[in-house]
């Protein structure tokens, strides 16, 4: 019997979560954390594999080597860290070799650069047809900047940064051959919100946070589930220039999602636009139901709205 991409990963988080984890935190979070005394450390990994995360027809291997990175970044901003550092391996099939896998490398060099980056290692090896990649992402912060998807606390602000449904829009302008429009530049070259995530975490008032890869619909649920609580969720709350399903049930938006004591989100929103130029925008609240609530205009709905899975 064919399991949810979900279940598969409870599945593994239940196989080996007896065994001794030498000081890493079990799996759970956007990264893996270890303790460094006053610090510490965040790794996270992702694949990419091509004709499921990318087109070369449609996107530049300069585009997908910075995008192979950031959606990594993405990971280790969304609990307040710092990255610092990279490895990176690689499988390229024959007609990948060469020109093409150089310009994937000037794309992971420049948003290196642009991020101050270290790659530090890796792997590369042939493939029969498709291009795969994997890389690990390694952060750092003060330890008590650290945030968690079980931190979110009944009565807190449900909040976005940016806007969402951009990137999803963008898929589907891409599997109709309409190359160049801004929401199709937008899905193909990801810029994760490294400055948004440090300042966040050094915040207080910021309880539950993870960054939105496949859709507000399904990433909501992975902090309900972690923290005990339920979610209301404003459907006319949520920013976006699309359809109310490509900002929800679309992923790749590398937007953040969080949970702010109420009293404080005033006050943590004006000062992140200030600090980063960056809205945080609130949808919504976190609840003691244990349920999450689609609401249009203060009323439930029974809008059906389901996120991303790559199973």
């Amino acid at each position: 019997m064919k399991k949810s991409e979900f279940s598969f990963i409870g599945d593994i988080a239940t196989m080996f979560g007896p065994l001794a984890h030498h000081g890493f935190e079990p799996i759970g979070d956007d990264c893996t954390v270890l303790d460094m005394g006053d610090d510490a450390l965040v790794m996270t990994t992702d694949m990419l594999v091509e004709d499921v995360h990318f087109l070369r027809s449609a996107s530049s291997a300069e585009e997908v080597g910075r995008k192979s990175l950031m959606v990594n970044l993405s990971d280790v901003a969304a609990m307040g860290a710092r990255p610092i550092a990279s490895l990176l391996s690689i499988a390229l099939p024959e007609d990948a070799q060469g020109q093409w896998s150089e310009g994937f490398m000037r794309g992971y060099y420049e948003a290196s650069h642009e991020t101050g980056v270290a790659l530090v290692g890796g792997d590369t090896t042939a493939s029969r047809d498709r291009i795969s990649i994997n890389v690990v992402a390694i952060g750092r912060a003060p330890k008590h900047n650290i945030k968690r998807r079980s931190a979110a606390e009944a009565g807190d602000v449900i909040c976005v940064t940016g806007k969402l449904g951009t990137s999803s829009k963008g898929l589907v302008d891409i599997m109709f051959g309409d190359l160049n429009t801004a929401a199709a530049r937008h899905h193909r070259v990801a810029q994760a919100r490294i400055a948004e995530g440090t300042w966040l975490g050094a915040r207080p008032e910021v309880h539950a946070m993870m960054d939105i890869s496949d859709g507000i619909a399904s990433d909501i649920l992975h902090i309900m589930e972690l923290s005990g609580v339920g979610a209301d969720i404003e459907l006319s709350a949520i920013p976006t220039d699309y359809d109310i399903r490509f900002a929800t049930t679309g992923g790749e938006d590398y937007e953040l999602l969080l949970t702010v004591a109420a009293e404080s989100y005033p006050t943590v929103a004006e000062a992140l636009l200030k600090a980063t130029g960056t809205t945080l925008t609130a949808i919504g609240r976190t609840t003691q139901s244990g349920e999450l609530r689609w609401m249009q205009d203060g009323t439930p709905t029974d809008v059906d709205l389901k996120g991303f899975t790559h199973f």
